[in-house]
């Protein structure tokens, strides 16, 4: 018997953001044992070319909320983008998992052949339900 849809794809994605919650969580404690102010870690660049870490965060819910509602035949909800604490950050990702917990297997299950249609940059990509999927929950 092979795993389903729903299986495979919203229990791992939950799972993943339950663990950047977690991290976030200890980022927030070491601040404040620290003395440093949470917005500098919020707003930090491990490097001069990549995103803050607000944006860190905002990307994995992004992808998350868009998969699973793509396979569902839904349009992901939009978010504001403007997170700027750890608070505001953790809520993003309570947020996304709740969105997510919402989905029913059957919304889900049986999409590996289903057609989803991306616009990114200039082009439109398509993408079959489970290489979709998978391309998601890789990235």
């Amino acid at each position: 018997m092979s795993n389903s849809m729903y299986a495979v794809t919203v229990p791992p994605i939950i799972h993943s953001l339950t663990n950047l919650r977690v991290i976030l969580e200890k980022a927030a404690s070491h601040a404040e044992a620290k003395k440093i102010d949470p917005s500098v870690l919020v707003h930090a660049r491990l490097y001069s070319d990549m995103f803050p870490l607000s944006r860190q965060v905002q990307i994995p819910t992004d992808v998350a909320k868009g998969a699973v509602s793509r396979l569902a035949g839904l349009e992901p909800p939009k978010y504001d983008d403007n997170e700027s604490t750890f608070a505001e950050l953790l809520a993003r990702i309570d947020k996304t998992i709740a969105l997510l917990k919402s989905f029913k297997a059957e919304q889900i299950d049986e999409t590996e052949g289903k057609i989803i249609v991306l616009l990114m940059h200039d082009k439109t990509v398509e993408f079959k339900g489970l290489a979709y999927s998978q391309w998601q929950t890789h990235r």
